[in-house]
């Protein structure tokens, strides 16, 4: 396991904030009591949990033509036919992933091919599991085609927690299964769109992880 470069920056400043609270503390009553301790037990508690939700996990891809990879940690809270109407504008397979703020929050290429589409949106932040979050919240959208003319959208969504996106490839690009594609800050969820001859691999609910488990296989 490793820290995403997305959480350096923040960790730092995280850190920081504490040394001074300790020190102010400190300086108001030098003497240890349990209050003291208390204090230094919730700002041990509050560091790691910020710490872990920049860690990237250490995963092994096999890359394949045919199967759709997660591309988030989470779990599953929508499979349904729906109409796609930014890209495709057609009926898809819409596959949900939720990601608590318990998740790690990397995201991967969940196909291999060239990145056709790359769209952000400006938005509010509604609760990521809320429906109308994957039109309404700050979301980028992203759009990869493989070898053989298949095409996958997958969005990433702000939560109410979450206040910054972070969206690497660009249009052209070459698009790795497995590879790291962006990064959503707290809180957070991720749409899958797929064609509606997909065989789908997961059910509703499922814990999935992202760059391991399998989504779908494409005909």
């Amino acid at each position: 396991m490793r820290l995403h470069k997305e959480g350096r920056f923040i960790i730092l400043i995280n850190l920081i904030i504490l040394a001074i609270i300790i020190g102010c503390i400190n300086l108001i009553d030098s003497e240890q009591t349990i209050y003291h301790l208390i204090i230094y037990g919730v700002l041990f508690i509050f560091t790691v949990v910020v710490v872990r939700f920049f860690r990237v996990p250490l995963r092994d891809c096999d890359p394949s033509d045919y199967q759709v990879l997660s591309v988030a940690d989470g779990k599953v809270v929508t499979i349904e036919e729906v109409y796609e109407k930014e890209y495709f504008k057609d009926n898809r397979i819409l596959i949900s992933v939720f990601m608590s703020i318990n998740n790690a929050h990397v995201n991967w290429f969940p196909i291999s091919g060239i990145v056709k589409y790359v769209n952000y949106h400006e938005g509010n932040y509604l609760i990521a599991s809320h429906p109308k979050s994957s039109e309404e919240n700050e979301r980028s959208t992203v759009v990869v085609e493989n070898k053989n003319q298949q095409a996958i959208l997958f969005r990433q969504i702000a939560g109410w927690v979450a206040r910054r996106i972070v969206c690497y490839p660009k249009e052209g690009d070459i698009a790795e299964q497995g590879k790291e594609m962006g990064f959503i800050k707290f809180g957070s969820r991720i749409d899958i769109y797929l064609p509606l001859d997909a065989d789908i691999k997961v059910r509703l609910h499922q814990k999935v992880k992202g760059k391991t488990t399998i989504l779908a296989e494409l005909n």
